[in-house]
């Protein structure tokens, strides 16, 4: 079963999740010969605070 995890940041409405998660089962499955209901898709919608990169947090800048 192939299964998608996407951190980003907070901010996304439902429609662009729906979307995604439209498009992203559909070419998985068309590139993975499964069925749609094999795909699994988890959106994690993380605040700027509990995010750093090079040793600093995006929500400093």
């Amino acid at each position: 079963m192939p299964h998608v995890r996407i951190d980003w940041f907070q901010g996304r409405t439902a429609e662009q999740k729906r979307e995604l998660a439209e498009v992203l089962t559909r070419e998985i499955c068309r590139i993975g010969r499964c069925e749609p209901d094999a795909v699994g898709i988890v959106f994690t919608d993380v605040d700027k605070e509990n995010w750093a990169r090079a040793g600093k947090l995006f929500a400093d800048g």
